[in-house]
């Protein structure tokens, strides 16, 4: 028995996106791109609320999409499914840690009385019944009447099915004729895309000023801490978001998320008291929890922090215990006892990832770059030397 797939002239009938599915796209980008603008927006402008809202988005709309589609998945749940004749078209394996072997086929589906179709579908066969499933063989599948692409093989069909299986030849449709999910279409992701960049702009064009003024501040640290002069470092400038002052032989810039102070060409920072005054000097005025810190940066002359925002889960520690008295000692190891050298340059971090706050110096000299680790009491924990 030959069963006729259709011939090369054949044009498949496309699978048009419904409105309620492009709005159901176009609310999905929307969703995305609030999020990820929410949180990354939020997070740099240390605004809790909006932060939070981004984190909550997700859930709440996925809360109202299972509820909301309910009504659609009981109709969809409630249409049977229509049973075929399909010619395997090609069947390719896929990588597999188990006995059971993932194929990939391409199928001609020949529903009786309908216009033959192709399409993809996945099964995991275990490997003794791999010859079951041949190039030009005929097995019977299932699928949805208005959703044709997620035809399935039935592994264990009625005798009257298999029994027809064993007899049919089908022919091969063309491929124009492959059926595809509504959702994988240009339509629906052009709307989806749409969506995301409409909710990200309407989250960050609002913020657009304190962004500006939260990426000059980051320019600016990036620029103290390398040494070169800093844009924002000027005497007697003051504005809403950020200040400088700059006394004879001291300059202090401070922003609402990044602070720094540079002392005088004849002072060190590893002068007796010195990096504790520098420290208090960002921290005056700053309130409750003005004191926390993501990390700071110490070299000769620069001292730089950037300043936890008040926002759960961010990882921080006080500024106020830093081992001020054993940082000296700990640099001195570092630039003497691990062979990098002299003359050597140096720098320490402080910072809390997991667990405690801990303390790195680098030392860098004409024989390499040494480190030495040292935890929040400022014992020495780990020795790395040069070369």
């Amino acid at each position: 028995m030959t069963i006729t797939g259709g011939t090369e002239t054949d044009e498949a009938a496309p699978v048009r996106d419904d409105s309620p599915r492009l709005v159901r796209g176009f609310l999905a980008g929307a969703v995305g791109g609030g999020t990820l603008a929410a949180l990354g927006v939020g997070y740099v402008v240390e605004n809790g609320p909006l932060f939070h809202t981004g984190l909550g988005l997700p859930l709440a709309a996925g809360v109202i999409a299972y509820v909301a589609g309910r009504p659609r998945r009981a109709r969809q749940a409630a249409v049977v499914p229509v049973t075929a004749l399909a010619r395997i078209e090609s069947v390719r394996a896929e990588s597999s840690d188990t006995g059971n072997v993932p194929l990939l086929f391409v199928l001609t589906v020949a529903p009786d009385g309908a216009t033959a179709f192709r399409v993809e579908t996945r099964l995991h066969v275990n490997l003794v019944d791999l010859p079951a499933y041949r190039p030009r063989g005929t097995v019977v599948v299932a699928y949805p009447p208005d959703r044709p692409w997620r035809t399935k093989i039935v592994e264990q069909p009625e005798p009257e099915w298999a029994a027809r299986a064993a007899d049919a030849a089908i022919d091969s449709a063309p491929e124009s004729a492959l059926a595809q999910s509504p959702s994988a279409q240009f339509e629906y992701a052009a709307v989806r895309f749409v969506g995301l960049l409409l909710a990200a702009a309407v989250v960050v064009v609002p913020f657009r000023g304190e962004l500006l003024d939260a990426f000059d501040a980051f320019d600016a640290f990036g620029s103290d801490v390398s040494g070169r002069p800093s844009a924002t470092a000027e005497p007697s400038v003051s504005t809403s978001s950020s200040s400088s002052t700059t006394s004879s032989s001291t300059t202090v810039t401070s922003t609402s998320m990044t602070g720094t102070v540079t002392v005088g060409p004849r002072q060190s920072l590893l002068d007796e008291g010195e990096l504790r005054r520098a420290v208090a000097s960002l921290t005056k005025g700053r309130g409750t929890g003005g004191t926390r810190a993501i990390t700071v940066v110490v070299q000769e002359r620069i001292v730089s922090v950037v300043f936890a925002p008040d926002v759960d889960g961010v990882p921080r520690f006080d500024l106020n215990s830093l081992p001020y008295d054993r940082i000296p000692a700990l640099v001195e190891q570092a630039r003497t006892t691990l062979g990098a050298g002299t003359p050597a340059t140096w720098q320490l971090t402080a910072a809390r990832l997991t667990g405690p706050m801990t303390l790195r110096v680098t030392a860098t000299g004409p024989h390499g770059t040494a480190t030495l680790d040292a935890d929040a009491e400022g014992d020495v924990t780990h020795r790395t030397p040069a070369g």
